[in-house]
């Protein structure tokens, strides 16, 4: 099964995973995008017979879903430890849930192509595939989600329904219970219409067989829990389930809110999301400040050349050196290209002082000041050392000019 996906945020940025809800498309996580995309590169993806996706077959299993995003993951992260974060809202919560668990169980496909003896090359079998998955997972996000949806029968019935009418006839009753009296969210209610039916009935099966209650012990990501306090799909005593059942998770109650909380108060629940994922807040102060001193060609250059083996080096100078030092207020920017020239003719680092000269000339040195300040160096670097600075910077100058 393949999920058709977009892929948002700058290249060297840990990976973020985040499903939709039943019935909506990858662009319900659109009020979230924004803040994310600064410090995170995030993945959405479409469930199946839904936006973008293929429609699916019969029989499908949280798991089957899972594997699927799974899948996605392996494609397009290429980190030495395939790490990643991972949320949704609804059922790609229960999707998440099940990935950072780790236990996920064949699927009818998967177990008969194994008794066939027809499994692929290379494909592990359904115990090793499971273990270490969800050591892959750094944190995790369930945004109005359940380990378990209430009883099958509503669910089964509701597919009974799809299939015979369609899916557009349920937006009256699914708007009434995303969204609370008096909101409008034709938006996202708009997007049943591109629904395919089967694929909605098949999720709803999925749904219906769903228990992950016992496999919540399990996961070892840092949890935040979102909750919508007038949500009636997933009521409030399914979000208290899943926060006593994850160690250490952390439930946000989102008042005046119903079951799309990440829609009707997006600022809140954006807001929680960013705070529980901020581990990586520095990253983001620290991208703007390197884009504003280096220049915007110089950082996508080196965006565009990070590879598995330097990602952790690059986000290491991203969140230490042009947050933690250039961003404290103690010294402004001028001042510290000053610092920043003269250590790197000390040290001999040219290819380093040629890409500072042009960045003390967006932090406001002019020509002659950063002369002055290679003149310095000549008494304290050594005159060789300030010979070969002084080079670099003429060339530079002239470049720029």
């Amino acid at each position: 099964m393949k999920l058709h996906h977009r892929v948002d945020g700058p290249a060297g940025a840990p990976l973020l995973v985040l499903g939709p809800s039943l019935g909506t498309t990858l662009d319900i996580w659109q009020p979230q995008l924004g803040a994310l995309t600064q410090s995170w590169r995030v993945l959405r993806y479409d469930l199946p017979g839904h936006g973008g996706s293929a429609p699916a077959a019969s029989g499908l299993t949280i798991d089957d879903l899972a594997r699927a995003v799974l899948d996605l993951v392996d494609a397009v992260e290429d980190g030495e430890d395939g790490a990643f974060a991972v949320g949704g809202i609804s059922l790609g919560g229960a999707i998440a849930t099940a990935i950072a668990a780790g236990q996920l169980e064949a699927g009818q496909l998967e177990a008969g192509q194994l008794e066939a003896g027809q499994q692929e090359s290379g494909r592990q079998e359904p115990g090793q595939w499971q273990a270490g998955q969800q050591g892959r997972v750094r944190s995790l996000v369930l945004c109005c989600t359940s380990a378990r949806f209430g009883e099958p029968g509503p669910w089964l019935e509701r597919a009974a329904l799809v299939r015979a009418s369609g899916v557009a006839q349920l937006a009256p009753v699914l708007a009434g219970r995303w969204f609370t009296a008096g909101y409008d969210g034709r938006w996202v209610t708009d997007m049943l219409e591109h629904v395919d039916a089967e694929s909605y009935a098949a999720c709803c099966t999925a749904i219906a067989s769903c228990d992950l209650t016992g496999r919540l012990a399990a996961i070892t990501a840092p949890t935040l829990i979102v909750a919508g306090a007038d949500d009636p799909a997933t009521p409030l005593d399914q979000a208290l389930t899943l926060a006593q059942g994850i160690p250490g998770a952390l439930l946000r109650v989102v008042p005046g809110a119903a079951h799309l909380a990440s829609v009707e108060r997006a600022d809140t629940v954006t807001s929680a999301i960013v705070g529980h994922l901020g581990g990586d807040s520095g990253y983001a102060a620290g991208m703007r400040t390197r884009r504003e001193v280096l220049g915007d060609a110089h950082v996508d250059r080196a965006v565009a050349a990070t590879t598995g083996f330097t990602r952790d080096f690059q986000r290491l100078i991203t969140r230490y050196a042009w947050d933690e030092i250039w961003n404290r207020p103690g010294l402004d920017r001028r001042t510290r290209s000053c610092i920043t020239l003269t250590a790197l003719v000390a040290r001999g680092h040219l290819d380093e002082l040629a890409m500072h000269v042009r960045a003390a000339l967006r932090n406001g040195l002019t020509p002659d000041e950063i002369g002055e300040v290679l003149l310095q160096t000549a008494i304290y670097c050594g005159v060789p050392a300030a010979n070969a600075a002084f080079a670099v910077a003429q060339r530079v100058l002239a470049e720029e000019d």
